[in-house]
């Protein structure tokens, strides 16, 4: 069944070959909603965010490959136009207002999904990766996988925190440290940290902001962290300047999203012993991750990996941005626009996260 009579062909940013420019498609074909299988659904998207796994699938930098052709994005708000025939018990309606994230799907069936580990569910499906993603107007998504959007949030606000904000979220819960605690989050002015800022203030944590650049520093002390270091600045000198920023003891954890090992290395330094580094971005499988047995040893460290949150997940992440506690900073982009995003974000040029407006 669908809410309306749907075009025949819709815009769309296709990986057609790894490591090369997206194509930018104008006449793409607009899935069949009469071809939709039992619990599938047609989303017609508003807005998709832009985050660096779009770059790293289209670039093929991880052991895993996007199957092609393949229409990128994982990150999307709109609107159910479309619901598979045979489909029972649905928890969505034609009409509503849902976000699409990077699992597309799980089997729901097996221990991981049981315990509410859906990230590492062996049978996932991920959008932009091994199922059509968000950069295109008309989505295929799974009704019991899309994610209702509280009434407060408004689509554009919404779209980032049901990728970036529900990273950092999960990523945060499994730190587990008092209130009080000092965290440092590297890359703090950027589409994750700038939202990792704000979740980490809203559970009671201290942080300290490591980036570079005057209009990063005022927006991570505008968000509510207390000291701030300029990695540019502070060269090889960053671990000692982290060090003395938290009481001249290091931070208790760490919450890395970068592309690159350095920064992971480098809170293996600066956390206070028996720190806790959590992992939650995938730099390319080419980038080696080298650290010191007797340094983990030593400092007794616990360094956790942090996938994408669960379904629950995604609804707290967005209940706390809905009750204003977290606010997503972002510029306004158009879909053909893609590239130069990209270009930005290797530069490390933008500021908070980027959106398209589909």
């Amino acid at each position: 069944m669908a809410l309306q009579t749907l075009p025949a062909v819709q815009r769309a940013a296709q990986i057609q070959a790894l490591g090369e420019p997206l194509a930018f498609l104008s006449a793409h074909p607009v899935p069949d909603p009469t071809q939709l299988q039992p619990n599938e659904c047609l989303v017609k998207i508003e807005y998709a965010g832009v985050c660096q796994s779009d770059m790293h699938a289209r670039n093929g930098d991880w052991l895993v490959k996007p199957s092609l052709p393949r229409i990128g994005g994982h990150e999307g708000v709109g609107t159910v136009v479309a619901i598979g025939a045979g489909t029972t018990e649905s928890p969505v309606s034609l009409g509503d207002r849902v976000g699409i994230k990077w699992i597309a799907r799980v089997c729901l069936r097996c221990e991981s999904c049981r315990t509410g580990n859906e990230s590492i569910c062996s049978a996932w499906c991920i959008h932009g990766f091994t199922t059509d993603g968000t950069f295109a107007e008309y989505v295929v998504a799974w009704t019991y996988y899309v994610t209702p959007i509280p009434k407060l949030l408004d689509s554009a606000t919404a779209t980032p925190i049901l990728c970036a904000g529900l990273t950092v979220y999960k990523g945060l819960k499994r730190i587990n440290v008092p209130t009080g605690s000092w965290i440092a989050i590297p890359g703090a002015g950027g589409g994750l940290g700038h939202l990792a800022i704000q979740y980490a203030v809203a559970m009671g944590l201290r942080v300290v902001a490591i980036d570079s650049g005057e209009e990063k520093r005022k927006l991570c002390l505008a968000l509510g962290a207390e000291k701030w270091v300029d990695f540019k600045e502070s060269g090889e000198g960053l671990v000692k300047d982290v060090v003395a920023a938290t009481d001249g003891l290091g931070p208790h954890a760490a919450l890395i999203s970068a592309g690159v090992a350095t920064p992971y290395i480098q809170a293996c330094y600066y956390v206070r012993p028996t720190g806790t580094v959590v992992f939650v971005g995938i730099p390319p499988t080419s980038i080696p991750f080298q650290i010191p047995f007797e340094l983990i040893v030593g400092k007794e460290l616990k360094l956790l990996g942090s996938a994408i949150g669960s379904r629950q997940d995604a609804i707290e992440a967005l209940d706390i941005a809905a009750r204003g506690k977290v606010v997503c900073h972002y510029s306004l982009r158009r879909l053909d626009e893609l590239e130069t995003v990209f270009d930005e974000m290797k530069r490390g040029e933008i500021t908070g996260r980027v959106v398209l407006k589909i």
